[in-house]
């Protein structure tokens, strides 16, 4: 049944464009994590592309530095306010587009913007369930947004320019309000649309739990990744009472040759992740074994995740900007391979999980 506000819609979003949407500009915006979309049982492709594409659109208009801060973030309340709306402004909507189109590098980006008329249509298409659903965690991802341009209000100017989250309990907010609420979001949509999660129906708040835990274990994991260069935009997730037990200022995590000395730092943040990915690998092998699609689907990134915390607790030089860790082409090709075969597994899974863990190096 269509959502009640079809009616006031145009019959512009024809067949080929919504298969344009989420197909080809999907896989141009969403690289790897397309992969990911498009193992996911056939009820919930739409609505969680339709929720990555919003929330990707959003993403740009946050972090395009070539557009001030203070526009950014009028953009994202705009953004944020059109959610909201039964049937979104293409007047607004054409304002965004026009304010970034010209400023952006990534061809794809620039393409999303073009077809926000065209995406807020296929949001109003979904059903009314799933419209609140998606609303909710794009909403949840603006607000983590927002709260990013604020307390990283500019990039750094000088070489000591760099501000860091004040402590543990400020890192766990932002990272729920950038990911966290994408684990918890992709658990209420899975249960609303798989018969065979009604079991987890009856205990959603556990699973949700577990799901946010999966989200903020990824971001955990991105955010040591992305260290050298976050702080050369004048941002340091880490927090500053990590900084001080380590002896170090965020500044000095721009030189790189403090990369032994804030071994530790990189350490306690490899702990915080471990412990979240426990959560994660308990959210995966929960999942019934005749789900198989959700499986791999949350399968994959698990693992993806881990070998990364792996690389990086080799690598000698983690401050050093021109180093990005990227697991393989060929490894996550073989794994996505190897995990089809052992995906009904759970003891399997969990000797997977326990072998990557394994390779984690520590300082002796």
């Amino acid at each position: 049944m269509p959502p009640e506000s079809a009616s006031f819609l145009p019959s512009s979003l024809d067949d080929v464009a919504r298969h344009y949407l989420l197909n080809d500009l999907l896989r141009g915006v969403s690289r790897s994590f397309y992969l990911t979309l498009r193992v996911l049982p056939q009820p919930l492709r739409e609505p969680i592309s339709v929720a990555y594409l919003l929330a990707r659109a959003a993403d740009t208009l946050a972090d395009t530095t070539a557009v001030p801060m203070l526009k950014r973030s009028a953009a994202l309340q705009q953004f944020h306010a059109q959610l909201q709306l039964d049937k979104a402004s293409e007047a607004v909507l054409e304002r965004l587009r026009e304010a970034y189109v010209d400023r952006l590098d990534h061809i794809a980006e620039s393409e999303l913007l073009t077809k926000l008329p065209a995406l807020f249509e296929l949001f109003a298409r979904q059903t009314g369930p799933d419209r609140a659903l998606i609303r909710s965690v794009v909403l949840t991802l603006i607000e983590g947004m927002l709260s990013d341009l604020e307390n990283f209000p500019a990039p750094m100017n000088d070489a000591t320019t760099v501000t860091a989250l004040p402590d543990e309990q400020q890192l766990a907010r932002y990272t729920y309000l950038v990911a966290g609420c994408v684990g918890e979001f992709w658990t209420k949509i899975s249960i609303a649309h798989t018969d065979e999660l009604r079991a987890w129906g009856e205990a959603e708040a556990q699973y949700s739990n577990l799901g946010i835990h999966f989200g903020q274990a990824l971001q955990m994991t991105n955010i040591l990744r992305d260290v050298p260069r976050d702080l050369r935009l004048g941002r340091c997730y880490l927090p500053q009472l990590w900084l001080d037990e380590a002896g170090l200022t965020a500044g000095a995590l721009l030189n790189a040759n403090n990369s032994a000395s804030a071994q530790p730092l990189l350490i306690k943040g490899i702990d915080v992740a471990l412990a979240h990915y426990a959560s994660a690998e308990a959210y995966v092998t929960a999942l019934p074994r005749r789900c198989v699609r959700l499986r791999l689907a949350a399968l994959w990134p698990l693992l993806i995740g881990l070998k990364t915390l792996v690389q990086l607790s080799q690598q000698t030089e983690w401050l050093e900007v021109r180093y990005v860790c990227k697991v393989k082409r060929g490894w996550v090709y073989r794994m996505m391979l190897l995990s089809c075969g052992v995906v009904f597994a759970n003891s399997l899974l969990r000797w997977w999980c326990a072998q990557l863990r394994r390779g984690i190096v520590r300082p002796s």
